[in-house]
């Protein structure tokens, strides 16, 4: 198990590393999450739903991700609030003051993931969840030593040394587990690291000394075009020189946020996520994304002052697009039956209706375009409301009579190269390389484990690599 001295060290990225890695030997790996909390979700070939990261890290390992590679999903729809998933689907809510009491019943669910994955793979790569080291979430902890030492397994812990205070972080979350907990700590990892390895060598030492664990690893810095689960893909990609302009306006609920991420890494296209409404000139495109609870996320557009910069944006001819929750926002009305807590009026754009019910959609898209080229179009939908809609638009449910104004409900819609090319030449920009995005996250894969293999201390990459037969389990936590 992999686990972290915070949230955003890297152990998604380094999980799926580690899968790429073990992948490309032959080894049979899948990774697995036992609690994530994340509005960035996949929809598993079973029919449910996990957390973005961990359908990456099957990508990696080449199998289809499955819910129980997470089977427990948290989904934040305000400060004190969110929708709880179990196997791959929703169980209700989730509320702040009784989240630590309410962990425990799901270790059975979380266990019987972990099995399933065992039975049928050699080793399994677990990714924890924030810190193992907060005072306050150790008691019924199910997504880092509370899992560990219910299962069994050993763990790497990893520092950022991007960040600062990397030493002091590894020491510190030492310091503060039982002894059993310490005793399972295999090699500590540092990661993100710029400079000279020999710099480091007077402190790797004085670690090693005052924890008594080795240190696994140095990983260096590497720039990666890989999806991130928190935040958006390198924080955009605002190129004062490029020829065309996205914004996305990332309001407080935003999900899905790596449906941008093949727009992000198109060359001449210029990405933005912006927060206030001053920020959205220039655009050719504004796209509203995925949100988790969009009455309130349509509230913050209009307080912002959102709408009037986007009836300026559209009466000096510029597109619109939403996606998901964005289409919802675009359309006449939204009908609430008790999904998010009332009816509202929407912007007018589009002409749809969106009626939101307490079943979610959950399914997979693959299918040939009818607008704005007969291409292939792959993705999934995830979303509570249903708004009708003109098959003639597909991928897209409606577009205003101007073409200015579009919305669909398939994430990944850019995905596929032949698809953005084609909407980008419709939105009037006529570059792009036409590559499938899953072939630069691949490139990076394989770029991430050729580093690993090289950095990672060859005895512990052992214990991974073992033909002899015998299953290894490795949780790392982060």
């Amino acid at each position: 198990m992999i686990q972290g001295t915070a949230s955003g060290v890297g152990k998604t990225v380094l999980v799926a590393g580690l899968c790429r890695l073990l992948s490309r030997r032959g080894v049979r790996v899948a990774p697995f999450k036992p609690q994530n909390m994340s509005n960035n979700a996949a929809v598993t070939a079973d029919g449910g739903e996990i957390g973005r990261a961990q359908a990456l890290q099957a990508l990696a390992c080449g199998i289809e991700p499955s819910v129980h590679m997470n089977p427990v999903l948290i989904k934040p729809e305000a400060d004190q609030t969110a929708q709880l998933v179990v196997h791959g689907k929703v169980a209700g809510k989730l509320y702040a003051r009784s989240f630590r009491e309410q962990r425990a019943q799901w270790l059975d669910a979380v266990l019987a993931s972990f099995a399933h994955l065992q039975s049928s793979h050699d080793v399994v790569l677990v990714e924890g969840a924030g810190s193992p080291a907060e005072p306050n979430l150790r008691c019924g902890d199910i997504a880092n030593m509370g899992f560990a030492e219910s299962a069994d397994v050993p763990v790497w812990l990893v520092g950022d040394i991007d960040r600062g205070g990397v030493f002091a972080a590894l020491k510190g979350t030492l310091d503060m587990l039982s002894s059993s907990e310490r005793g399972r700590i295999e090699a500590l990892l540092i990661n993100r690291f710029r400079g000279h390895r020999a710099l480091l060598a007077d402190a790797l030492v004085w670690l090693e000394r005052e924890t008594g664990k080795p240190v696994g690893g140095v990983i260096p810095w590497l720039p990666l075009e890989l999806p991130e689960e928190d935040a958006p893909y390198r924080h955009g990609n605002s190129d004062s020189h490029a020829l065309f302009h996205v914004a996305v306006v990332a309001y407080p609920r935003m999900s899905n946020h790596d449906d941008i991420d093949p727009l992000a890494a198109e060359p001449g296209v210029s990405v933005r996520f912006v927060r206030r409404a001053c920020e959205l000139a220039p655009a050719d495109v504004v796209v509203l994304p995925g949100s988790k609870h969009v009455a309130s996320d349509l509230a913050w557009l209009r307080a912002q002052g959102f709408v009037l910069q986007l009836e300026r944006h559209l009466r000096f001819g510029g597109r619109v697009l939403g996606i998901c929750g964005g289409l919802q926002m675009l359309g006449r009305r939204i009908l609430d039956q008790g999904t998010e807590g009332g009816s509202m009026h929407g912007l007018g754009w589009l002409p749809i209706v969106t009626t939101m019910s307490k079943e979610k959609v959950l399914r997979r898209v693959d299918q040939v375009a009818s607008w704005p080229a007969p291409v292939r179009v792959t993705g999934y939908e995830i979303h509570h409301g249903r708004s009708g809609g003109d098959d003639a638009c597909f991928p897209f449910v409606a577009g205003s009579v101007d073409d200015q104004v579009w919305g669909t409900y398939v994430h990944g819609l850019f995905a596929q190269g032949a698809f953005r090319r084609a909407w980008l030449h419709a939105m009037g920009h006529h570059g792009g390389d036409g590559r499938d995005h899953e072939h630069r996250v691949l490139a990076s894969l394989d770029r991430l484990a050729d580093v690993l293999e090289r950095e990672i201390e060859p005895a512990h990459l052992q214990s991974l690599l073992s033909a002899d037969g015998i299953k290894r389990e490795v949780v790392i936590a982060g």
